[in-house]
């Protein structure tokens, strides 16, 4: 029998080494995190920056700013009985990499992959919007909003890509695992500035970085890509919040137009937006994460159809959701809301399952392939921006 002085000893050493490797495990969980946190612009990076109409001397603004009602934010916390996460497993189809081998017949085509993620193949042309195939919206892979599914195509399975496009560099549109994946690829990536200090920071060359501004544009053969304004905002940390830039972007072939609102509310220069590059054939504008208490940083559905009708667009692609849990209406109320909007306002909008393609020249049938659970409707819960200038009716 072991003594009890020895065995007090052999317990003592037992919960050295654990809390030496709590320790260990916690400093490597963090130093990941702090990686993720991305890095800020310095050099000729920063003398853009700091050129551009749209720094004040100290951050990134917004024409109209956003306004936020801080009370109202403790309702966020609130429940609100609704469903916020699906109950069981959605009806993801699961992509067939084969179907990248045959161009579309219309020459556009686009798949959804859940929340902003989205293949663009516009004649001959592949671009890859907002690409999340990391498991949470968050600076650490064991805590944050997880993801309800995973990705319907492995990430090493993507076909050959032209561009990926990056709107803003908040954790659910940036995302540093699948940067790490696609910066082994031959692919250039066009972001708003900024931006690219934290994609060459995770391993991005340089060279194959393009950042712009309001208005400017890059080309490649046949295609032009234009960075176009947003009323949002920006950051991975409170330090660093609005320290880089937020934007949509505009693809344009000589056959088709195709609109990305990014994340943003409603705001006036919209109209400038179609007068100056529309019409569009496909609009993608993003339609969830929305509350009352911050009208101003997302739009939400109804607004997202009139913004659509405002830019001049054919079919509208609702994008950012159906993926993650970001705000405390129910998941499936985003899509009803649209629809009904859409419906009265006679839009076409595209509702794919996550990983279903189709082309806007045939939208897919409409079809409600989620459950019929609760939800608020828009007298229920209005999200009217504010400080906003732009007709009722476009």
């Amino acid at each position: 029998m072991a003594k009890p002085g020895r065995k007090r000893s052999w317990i003592r050493r037992i919960l050295g080494y654990a809390l030496v490797a709590a320790v260990a495990g916690g400093a490597v969980m963090m130093a990941d995190g702090w990686v993720s946190l991305g890095k800020r612009a310095s050099g000729e990076r920063l003398a853009r920056i700091q050129a551009s109409p749209q720094w004040d001397g100290s951050k990134f603004v917004n024409p109209e700013p956003l306004w936020n009602d801080y009370m109202g934010m403790f309702n966020f916390f609130a429940s609100t009985g609704v469903k916020k996460v699906p109950d069981g497993p959605l009806p993801v189809v699961p992509v067939d990499p084969a179907t990248f081998d045959t161009p579309p017949p219309s020459g556009l085509r686009v798949t959804w992959f859940g929340h902003s993620t989205v293949l663009i193949e516009i004649d001959g042309r592949r671009v890859l919007v907002d690409p999340i195939w990391g498991d949470r919206v968050s600076p650490f892979s064991f805590t944050g909003v997880k993801r309800w599914y995973d990705p319907p195509l492995a990430l090493d399975d993507l076909p050959e890509l032209d561009l990926v496009l990056i709107s803003h560099d908040h954790y659910d549109h940036l995302d540093r695992p699948t940067i790490e994946g696609l910066a082994q690829r031959d692919v250039r990536f066009v972001v708003p500035l900024g931006v690219g200090a934290h994609l060459a920071y995770w391993g991005v060359p340089e060279e194959r970085i393009v950042e712009l501004d309001w208005w400017e544009h890059t080309t490649l053969p046949g295609l032009d890509v234009v960075c176009t304004p947003a009323r949002h905002a920006s950051g991975r940390a409170v330090v660093d919040n609005n320290k880089t830039l937020w934007s949509g972007f505009v693809l344009g072939t000589a056959g088709h137009k195709v609109y990305y609102s990014g994340d943003t509310g409603l705001f006036s220069g919209l109209k400038e937006i179609g007068d100056r590059l529309g019409p569009f054939d496909l609009t993608l504008f993003e339609i969830g994460a929305y509350n009352e208490a911050w009208p101003d940083w997302h739009i939400g559905p109804e607004q997202a159809v009139l913004a659509h009708r405002v830019v001049g667009g054919g079919v509208m692609l609702p994008v950012h959701w159906g993926l993650f849990n970001l705000a405390m209406h129910g998941w499936t109320e985003p899509a009803e809301r649209v629809l009904a909007a859409a419906a009265a306002a006679d839009v076409t909008v595209a509702l794919p399952r996550p990983g279903q393609s189709f082309e806007p020249s045939a939208p897919p049938p409409q079809e409600r392939w989620w459950p019929d659970v609760p939800w608020q409707t828009a007298d229920e819960h209005p999200i009217v921006s504010t400080k906003v200038e732009l007709p009722a009716e476009p």
